[in-house]
């Protein structure tokens, strides 16, 4: 058997004043993020440096706020964009410029605010140097006077400059091995003939007059005789 209890609710009921200061506290929270977001700016615009005697864009120059330890960077265009509060102090950075500092006014009136930052180049004075391997000429002349050549490279020196060698290499350049430039000059040319077929079959050869032209050539010239 249940007993049912009735309550009755007067004017006064305790458990509402509770609910009425949670629902004031809302109130006053949500008025005070209203006036806050009314302080906010949307700060935005381009980065120019007179380089060259030109006006040129700033790519991934860095905007901050300080104070507030946020920001952003600019585009390859120079162009950005970042929220602000009136009075913020905004710094433009960026390698090989001169660091500006701004300060949003306080008599804005709208919730957006461009401007055009010219940044001008920082110009550094190093000191000169002058790098040496010896500490003066004297030192220099005594260690080369001294230094040991040996009988081996004098060997070598003689082979290279023997006027039988030099006649065949003029005659055969194909016996000269390669130096550091045409090293690096073979290996560019194979590095671009990849370039330029990646993903195709290179052509052959066999099908080009050009190269049959070279073939008979060298055939006439005695080239692939055995020796």
């Amino acid at each position: 058997m249940f007993k049912y209890k009735h309550v009755t609710i007067n004017g006064n009921f305790p458990g509402l004043m509770p609910l009425i200061t949670v629902l004031a506290l809302l109130l006053s929270f949500r008025t005070s993020a209203q006036d806050d977001n009314a302080q906010l700016i949307q700060f935005s615009g381009m980065v120019f440096t007179d380089a060259e005697g030109r006006l040129a864009p700033v790519p991934f120059a860095t905007i901050s706020i300080p104070q507030k330890h946020r920001g952003t960077y600019s585009d390859y265009r120079g162009f950005f964009s970042i929220v602000v509060e009136k009075g913020d102090k905004v710094r433009f950075n960026c390698i090989g410029l001169e660091p500006v500092t701004i300060t949003v006014p306080d008599t804005l009136t709208q919730d957006r605010y461009s401007i055009v930052q010219l940044m001008t180049q920082d110009t550094l004075n190093l000191p000169e140097l002058v790098i040496m391997p010896w500490p003066s000429k004297e030192h220099f002349k005594i260690e080369f006077l001294k230094m040991d050549v040996t009988p081996e490279l004098q060997r070598r020196a003689a082979e290279n400059l023997a006027n039988e060698y030099l006649a065949d290499a003029r005659k055969n350049p194909d016996m000269v091995p390669y130096g550091g430039r045409e090293s690096a000059n073979f290996y560019l040319r194979q590095q671009s003939r990849e370039y330029v077929y990646i993903g195709q079959t290179p052509p052959m050869n066999i099908f080009s007059p050009l190269a049959w032209g070279q073939f008979f050539k060298a055939w006439k010239d005695g080239k692939f005789k055995k020796k």
